[in-house]
């Protein structure tokens, strides 16, 4: 991985006052010292495996081609930034997408207007290519990191340009919800996520103890507040809100309307 000085200053947070970059931490987030592995002792042996096997095996590619897991490692990195994190603790988030496919898993569900979960990847790939190509001339990979987000904003937005032939075949709405829960669902899985945002972690069988007011247990530290913003290479401060398409009422609306999206 690269070090800190090899990565571009620009994908880093800064300090909302001074404007300077805030270095990359092993732990970022507002519970410093905080960790929960430190806790696996008071942990039964089962759940123990489960974790430790998060932290320590290196991920493996089965079932992407290695030009896929780059382009989706790609994509999730514009989904889920971790320009905060130091690139030893940077948890990777294509694994366990990789694995559900490679099983032929949903998610627990898949809607009827839209195809099996390894044809969305598939597909996904040659829509944000041409979205890509129809906004910048060239594919998602070769464009830059600004770029890149211009060209997903387009799809979280609802409103891409281009691939109208899969885009009609696919919600574009739901095909972001997917890609996005699995982004998500891959980070908060792992523990050093849980330092990042104080989460106690398994409590089999200690169990939680303060539960009426809020408080910290005696394992975990209080809340430590510091202020950040956006890199200035990204769009993140730009979307607008879209949460509507991601319900049946606005799915329904939006056929309703004769949208294809």
């Amino acid at each position: 991985m690269k070090r800190f000085e090899e990565v571009d200053r620009a994908l880093c947070p800064v300090d909302p006052d001074t404007g300077e970059v805030l270095e990359p931490r092993a732990q970022p987030g507002y519970y410093a010292g905080f960790s929960t592995l430190a806790q696996r002792a008071f942990w039964d042996e089962a759940t123990r495996k489960v974790v430790d096997k998060r932290v320590k095996d290196a991920p493996q590619r089965r079932y992407l081609s290695e030009q896929a897991w780059e382009f989706w490692s790609t994509v999730f990195a514009h989904l889920i930034p971790q320009t905060d994190r130091t690139p030893e603790r940077q948890i990777n988030l294509v694994a366990g997408l990789d694995h559900r496919l490679e099983v032929n898993e949903t998610i627990g569900y898949r809607y009827e207007d839209m195809p099996h979960d390894r044809v969305v990847y598939a597909w996904g790939i040659d829509a944000i290519n041409a979205e890509a190509k129809h906004r910048y001339g060239g594919e998602f990979m070769v464009l830059p990191y600004r770029q890149q987000d211009v060209v997903l904003k387009a799809l979280h937005d609802g409103r891409p340009e281009a691939a109208s032939d899969i885009w009609k075949k696919m919600s574009v709405h739901r095909f972001w919800q997917m890609i996005m829960g699995d982004a998500i669902e891959a980070y908060y899985a792992h523990p050093w996520a849980w330092d990042e945002i104080g989460f106690g972690g398994p409590a089999y069988p200690r169990a939680y103890t303060r539960l009426e007011r809020g408080e910290p247990e005696p394992w975990e530290v209080e809340e430590q507040r510091y202020a950040w913003a956006a890199p200035s290479a990204s769009v993140s401060d730009e979307v607008r809100s879209v949460s509507g398409h991601h319900t049946e009422a606005g799915q329904h609306s939006l056929l309703d309307k004769g949208g294809v999206r």
